[in-house]
């Protein structure tokens, strides 16, 4: 299931890169956020989603698949999977068996597309997550632009760590470009004048962001944290690396996020690793407040 995830995510990522390099997006509007801000669809979206549900699919038809974008079943097709698994996840993987029934997979076929459409490729990526009853324990992160995949799983392996460093006292805070100012006020109140806010696009970029990642042009934080409604296909693979690796994604005020039922996550986040997740929480009592808006 890893390996099959790890490909999906790939597979996703050229249709993303094809569609963005042949300058088609054919972008349009499938309605607004709770803040008002447009959502938009891209061909990038669709194409990356039907490769990556249908592999994932065909792979494992008896479990369930959420995705952010709804599968038409007039472009059904077959993706089959060879059931190889590559050299570095056997070699990290300690592997378990699970009933099927107890696993549902999150695809996001195209992360930060607000971003994609205005060519901010950095932030792009495509992701897949697999939860047991409801917890993230397989995360892959893909960035379609650079060709580079993290992927981790709970007590297995993963190819990527954390970085050594953090700074614990006036942190680096990563946020989403919408929200910017209004977590700058409530953190510079909370860390001090000295705390640096990140804006950024996208859920899986901001999650790497807390990692040691091999890309120029891949920021640096410490602290992820999200004020508002989010999806749960956003952020469950981020949440399953993070765990992986001995991190926090918890929401604002610290209850653990549940991968089954609605897809919708309402408490905002906060993530970090290899920082005092709880005394974060604790500095950050305002920002829950505005989460449920």
């Amino acid at each position: 299931l890893l390996a099959v995830s790890v490909l999906a995510a790939a597979r996703g990522g050229e249709e993303v890169k094809r569609v963005r390099e042949g300058n088609v997006l054919n972008a349009k509007a499938k309605g607004k956020t709770r803040e008002g801000a447009e959502e938009q669809l891209t061909t990038g979206d669709l194409l990356s989603n039907r490769r990556m549900f249908y592999l994932l699919k065909s792979a494992f038809p008896a479990v369930q698949i959420n995705s952010e974008e709804r599968v038409d079943t007039a472009d059904q097709e077959t993706v089959p999977w060879d059931r190889s698994i590559p050299e570095d996840i056997k070699q990290k993987i300690q592997p378990k068996e699970v009933p099927a029934e107890s696993v549902t997979v999150w695809i996001d076929p195209l992360d930060a597309t607000q971003e994609y459409t205005e060519d901010l490729r950095q932030y792009v990526t495509t992701m897949v997550c697999v939860a047991v009853n409801g917890k993230p324990v397989i995360g892959v992160i893909h960035k379609p632009f650079s060709s580079y995949t993290a992927w981790a799983m709970v007590d297995g392996g993963s190819n990527i760590k954390a970085r050594s460093s953090y700074n614990e006292k006036t942190p680096r805070i990563i946020v989403s470009r919408s929200h910017a100012g209004k977590v700058e006020q409530v953190a510079r109140q909370t860390f001090g004048n000295k705390t640096v806010i990140i804006p950024a696009g996208g859920a899986g970029y901001k999650v790497l962001a807390l990692l040691d990642v091999p890309e120029k042009n891949q920021e640096e934080a410490d602290v992820y944290i999200h004020v508002t409604y989010i999806k749960k296909w956003d952020i469950c693979a981020g949440n399953a690396v993070l765990r992986a690796l001995g991190g926090h994604m918890t929401t604002l005020t610290g209850e653990e996020i549940s991968y089954t039922g609605s897809d919708g996550n309402e408490g905002g986040l906060i993530a970090s690793i290899n920082m005092n997740h709880k005394a974060l929480i604790e500095k950050l009592p305002d920002l829950e407040k505005t989460s449920h808006k």
